[in-house]
């Protein structure tokens, strides 16, 4: 059974999924029992649907490169007393078959059918190709 509806984002000022993982590696950016977390404003409102198998697809460097499950979501009060919502998410960075995204604001809902797949067991090991050759190839539907 495939999940009901996933969440894409930007992850502003990462290069790679490396920077990405890294950046979940620091304690500030998990939550107390250690998972990642991303912190966003908004709530989704389709919540049971995201939550029913749903992951979060990464966009780096014009491009969705990789997707994490969503395991819960979070009430976050920031200093400033206003509430925000926190991605919980499974620590595990799949890579998926490249696929160029144009910047957006904020999140997006993806539908599984628009979703890129997984890349196929080997190949997730696979040093990524560089952004460039990676969009040349998209664009004459080759990647």
């Amino acid at each position: 059974m495939s999940p009901k509806l996933h969440l894409q984002k930007l992850s502003v000022g990462t290069e790679s999924i490396a920077d990405l993982a890294d950046w979940h590696a620091i304690k500030r950016a998990q939550t107390p029992d250690g998972l990642p977390r991303h912190v966003t404003r908004m709530w989704p409102k389709r919540e049971a649907e995201v939550l029913d198998g749903g992951s979060i697809f990464w966009v780096i460097k014009g491009e969705l490169a990789c997707r994490q499950r969503i395991v819960r979501f979070e009430e976050v009060i920031g200093n400033d007393g206003i509430r925000r919502c926190a991605f919980v998410l499974d620590p595990e960075l799949i890579r998926i078959v490249p696929t160029l995204k144009r910047p957006f604001q904020g999140w997006r809902y993806l539908k599984p059918e628009d979703a890129p797949m997984d890349l196929p067991k080997g190949r997730d090991a696979e040093e990524a190709l560089p952004a460039s050759m990676s969009a040349a190839l998209a664009e004459i539907g080759i990647l």
